[in-house]
């Protein structure tokens, strides 16, 4: 179990909680997968006296607050909207990176591993979620595998026809993939929604970062039927 103190946006609302659990009102706790939504829940039930559920929706919500009104509620989705409920949203992780060193001390802990850890383990983007940290802590140390890091800034778009932009993005998303998986293809094919088939012709296409392979100049017909119209053009055309 997570620490509360340690939960990302404890500095938000930890100084909050006693208030939070003398409301009248249920608690509708919510934020993105692996946020630590559930262990919050279940924290704040017990502290409360009072049960917790994760419902489907918000007719499941309503139809268990009525037998629960000082209930606590987790969910991955958003605010309750009309439902009697005061929300507590929990950022991901990658919105509060100062959290990651004490999490990862913690997950260690609970995996039996001592002494320092590898920093490479704190690297950004972490998908915003605990689970994605104990994954890393689990392929380092079953494996030996590390994160690469990823380039920093947002995609830049230099050409301006689409085909060319298109071939970029596609280039960047496997890359991601690739590095976020840790060059398991069978998890990035998964990560980018693509059969297996597919991924490897992606990474002929564009190589792979993880693995070191470089691409293999394979270009998609959009491309070609591009550079063939350009290479075709009359001499002066500014087409």
């Amino acid at each position: 179990m997570i620490p509360l103190a340690l939960l990302p946006g404890f500095a938000q609302w930890g100084a909050h909680l006693d208030e939070l659990l003398a409301r009248p009102e249920a608690l509708w706790i919510h934020g993105p997968a692996g946020s630590g939504v559930s262990s919050l829940a279940a924290e704040l039930a017990a502290r409360r006296g009072e049960a917790w559920f994760e419902p489907g929706d918000a007719a499941q919500a309503a139809g268990w607050l009525a037998g629960h009104p000082r209930g606590i509620l987790a969910a991955h989705t958003c605010a309750p909207g009309e439902l009697p409920c005061l929300a507590l949203q929990l950022p991901g992780v990658e919105a509060c990176p100062e959290a990651i060193p004490g999490l990862l001390a913690v997950l260690a802990t609970e995996e039996g591993l001592a002494g320092p850890l590898p920093s490479a383990l704190g690297f950004l983007p972490c998908t915003g979620n605990l689970r994605e940290l104990r994954n890393r802590l689990l392929r380092w140390k079953l494996l030996g595998q590390l994160p690469t890091p990823e380039p920093s800034g947002p995609l830049r778009l230099q050409a301006e026809d689409l085909a060319s932009n298109l071939h970029e993005l596609e280039r960047y998303l496997l890359h991601q993939a690739l590095r976020r998986s840790y060059g398991n293809r069978v998890e990035a094919a998964r990560r980018l929604g693509v059969s297996r088939r597919q991924l490897y012709l992606l990474i002929r296409r564009h190589g792979d970062p993880v693995r070191g392979e470089a691409a293999h100049g394979d270009l998609p017909h959009r491309i070609k039927k591009r550079q063939s119209a350009q290479n075709s053009s009359p001499p002066g055309d500014t087409r």
